[in-house]
């Protein structure tokens, strides 16, 4: 009787006040105290009223509530059922946004160096909104006006109510296992914080988030911000920027291109006139080298005749030596000459004789060497080795390349002794060997 009483009095009442006691069992039903200063009162919320709740219940919390009031019969206690909570002050969806945004952001969700880059020359864009709003339209006039050849494709879901969070999530993982899309814009137009709440869903925020593709997210105007934002790759303020974000414009790439195609011609250009300066100076160089070696095979020749007279005069120095000797031997004693001469001369000759020898030998080993050594310089010593020089006829110039010359032209070879008239019968260059 005094439940019933007490329900129909009091079948419909709005309190303010502070949890406390909150306490949330397995059974999915939460129970608490609310109370102010003078004093509290219990409360119940059952399990299918705490579900559709948008933030989580927290110690401390200030509510706003309505509700039935009853009597708990085995305590004999009275309680209020309550259907509706709202936070004082602040919204139950901002409560909501602000309490999930903050457990996202300590599992690093948010975190920059988890986002992707945006490629700078996507060929297929994939795009998760509606197809009947304003924003799909306003995406894909930007994205044909930009590149025309653009691939784009669509995947229709619905961006607000019930279902709208988990048909975000689906298209968004069926567009990644396509493996063909380079990145995915996903978004709506603007709308209130209850129209834009798909867009902080966790099922919305953890899809985004486990993207292999990047996501760019353009929900809402400029001012509006949902958690979708905070865990894309990239964030647009509106759909359109989202568009002018993922694609060039064609037009301005192609213009690029060509400018940085003449300005890559000129550095060839430049380049190959320099590669050309610096073969004209090896070819003078080798030009160079070859009047040198032919200087050097006339100062050969030169030292050669040199050290031939100079032994010349050694040998005509020595043999008046040896003649002044033997004079002076015959003017000596007779009787001297017979006792001793027999024995001194013969062997001052012999003495005379062997340094003598010691001298030409040493004067023969310096001439061959410094023989040997002019040799090697020489260019006949090179073209006895096997090699040969040839030359254009009748111009004379010196060949260094297959494609220099022509079939049937006439060509002079050098050889180490003597010269060949030549004809050309066939060419071979260097990518043909």
């Amino acid at each position: 009787m005094l439940r019933t009483s007490i329900e129909a009095q009091f079948s419909d009442i709005w309190l303010e006040g502070e949890l406390s006691n909150l306490r949330a069992p397995g059974s999915g039903h939460v129970y608490c105290t609310l109370k102010d200063k003078a004093s509290q009162i219990r409360a119940v919320l059952f399990r299918s009223t705490a579900v559709r709740l948008r933030f989580a219940l927290q110690e401390g919390l200030y509510v706003i509530v309505r509700g039935r009031l009853t009597v708990y019969e085995p305590r004999g206690e009275y309680q209020l059922v309550l259907d509706t909570v709202e936070p004082k002050g602040i919204g139950a969806l901002q409560l909501a946004f602000e309490q999930l945004k903050e457990r996202l952001a300590t599992e690093g969700l948010f975190d920059q160096d988890r986002k992707k880059s945006i490629p700078a020359f996507p060929r297929t864009v994939g795009v998760v909104t509606s197809l009947t709003g304003a924003a799909i339209r306003d995406i894909l006039a930007v994205l044909r006006r930009r590149w025309p050849t653009l691939h784009i494709l669509i995947a229709p879901v619905q961006v607000q109510g019930e279902n709208a969070g988990r048909q975000i999530a689906e298209a968004l993982t069926s567009l990644n296992k396509l493996g063909s899309v380079d990145v995915i814009i996903v978004g709506r137009g603007g709308g209130s914080l209850e129209d834009l709440w798909s867009f902080n869903e966790e099922i919305v925020v953890r899809a985004i988030a486990g993207s292999y593709v990047p996501v760019v997210s353009a929900v809402g105007h400029e001012i509006d911000m949902t958690l979708a934002d905070f865990v894309a790759d990239l964030r647009a303020p509106t759909p359109s920027a989202a568009a002018e974000a993922v694609v060039p414009v064609l037009a301005e790439t192609v213009e690029r291109l060509r400018e940085l195609n003449v300005r890559l011609g000129q550095v060839m250009l430049r380049h190959c006139v320099f590669e050309r300066q610096r073969l004209d100076a090896g070819i003078r160089g080798v030009t160079d080298l070859r009047l040198r070696l032919q200087e050097a095979a006339q100062r050969t020749d030169d030292m050669v005749d040199r050290l031939r007279e100079m032994v010349q005069q050694l040998l005509t120095a020595w043999s008046e030596r040896v003649h002044g000797v033997q004079c002076d031997l015959s003017g000596l004693n007779p009787i001297l000459a017979i006792k001793q001469g027999l024995a001194i001369v013969p062997q001052f000759s012999k003495r005379l004789e062997g340094q003598m020898g010691v001298k030409l030998a040493q004067h023969r080993y310096r001439i061959h060497a410094k023989l040997a050594h002019l040799n090697t310089l020489s260019p006949l010593a090179i073209l006895g080795r096997g090699y040969s020089i040839l030359q254009t006829v009748p111009a004379g110039k010196i060949l260094h390349r297959a494609n220099d010359v022509g079939v049937g032209q006439e060509l002079e070879a050098q050889l180490a002794s003597g010269r060949l008239n030549c004809t050309v019968t066939q060419v071979f260059d260097d990518s043909s060997v």
